[in-house]
């Protein structure tokens, strides 16, 4: 399935960017001030980036006898990778995609020998691999100066460009309504209404994962129902080969 990117007409003058084009220069802003770091994702500290690396992770329902592609939808310096080579998940077979072409040109700068795609697909939708599994990790979490409807609506319109491009899951993370006090600039998204649109949109077969201490919550989106129950992160050393 295709979706198309809605017309604006002929345009003079110089281009103009989509609102939502806000959010990439605000982690290109991040890298450019505190570089190849956790604070160049603009995460608060290593030990709570490494518990999302995890729990982005296990979405993976089962090992496999062949490796599983895995896209990093939004992967930034590409530190689940470095996550995924030191705990020696072998069974994944890892591509990267970002928007931004400061952190793609980073991250083939790290490993020359991997895939990593530039694009946009709301504007282009041909790269887009066909993998096994798809993380959006941080992707949804900052919505910066964007109102709450138009946060939605973007995040909607990527997660059903992607989901046709996956074969047995996909782990998306945002912010929890569950807080003290809501921040401005993140995305608080109540599970009702994030369930609503993947049930409607993509797939009934849904899981959300709540209980791993931080004010977020991640969603674990399956084609099929999984045949074993998601690895527990934990476990997600077992799976090697």
């Amino acid at each position: 399935m295709r979706f198309r990117v809605q017309s604006l007409g002929a345009m003079t003058g110089p281009k103009v960017n989509p609102a939502y084009y806000e959010i990439v220069e605000h982690y290109e802003k991040c890298l450019e001030t505190h570089g190849d770091t956790y604070l160049g994702v603009d995460w608060p500290n290593k030990e709570d980036a490494a518990t999302r690396y995890k729990i982005m992770l296990g979405v993976i329902a089962e090992p496999a006898p062949r490796p599983l592609k895995l896209l990093d939808f939004g992967c930034g310096a590409g530190h689940l990778l470095e996550f995924i080579e030191a705990e020696k998940l072998n069974h994944i077979d890892y591509i990267g995609l970002d928007i931004s072409p400061k952190f793609i040109a980073l991250c083939r700068s790290k490993w020359p020998e991997r895939d990593f795609i530039e694009t946009d697909i709301l504007i282009d939708q041909n790269q887009l691999p066909r993998v096994d599994y798809l993380v959006m990790n941080g992707v949804f979490t900052e919505k910066r100066g964007l109102a709450y409807g138009k946060m939605f609506e973007y995040m909607r319109n990527v997660m059903r460009i992607a989901w046709p491009s996956v074969g047995k899951g996909m782990a998306v993370n945002v912010m929890s309504k569950s807080v003290d006090w809501e921040r401005n600039d993140l995305f608080h998204l109540g599970k009702t209404e994030f369930a609503a649109f993947i049930k409607r949109d993509l797939s009934t077969h849904l899981k959300f994962y709540l209980d791993y201490g931080l004010y977020e919550y991640t969603a674990y989106i399956y084609r099929d129902h999984p045949k074993t129950c998601p690895a527990k992160p934990a476990q997600l050393g077992r799976f090697t080969g």
